[in-house]
């Protein structure tokens, strides 16, 4: 099932549900997305608890019992996997048909130089 009525995800956001996939408090998010991202994707704490109250209200992530501590901590739901799920199936097309299109271009190219 394609998440079409969201859209697509926004790279913050896509980096902010893989990080919860395991519980994490708002400061270990932050830390995590700068990590996988390699240092790429840095968030302010102002976007990531934004961020953070969407997914929270789309039902993507909740808050996590786990933790003793008095900081929140947050881990992914199964609507939030499905929705990382569905971001790679439409990430993995645009390659795809990128791929293709020059792939095409290449022989058009190389049968041009041929001329």
């Amino acid at each position: 099932m394609m998440n079409e009525s969201k859209g697509a995800l926004t790279e913050a956001v896509y980096y902010i549900l893989i990080s919860l996939y395991t519980p994490l408090h708002g400061y270990g998010v932050i830390q995590n997305v700068e990590k996988l991202s390699g240092g790429r994707v840095r968030l302010g704490a102002g976007t990531l608890y934004g961020a953070l109250n969407t997914l929270l209200s789309r039902g993507w992530i909740v808050e996590s019992g786990e933790s003793g501590e008095r900081k929140k901590e947050y881990i992914i739901t199964e609507a939030g996997k499905r929705a990382v799920l569905d971001e790679i199936d439409r990430l993995q097309e645009l390659l795809d048909n990128g791929r293709a299109l020059l792939e095409t271009q290449k022989g058009c190219m190389r049968e041009a130089d041929a001329k």
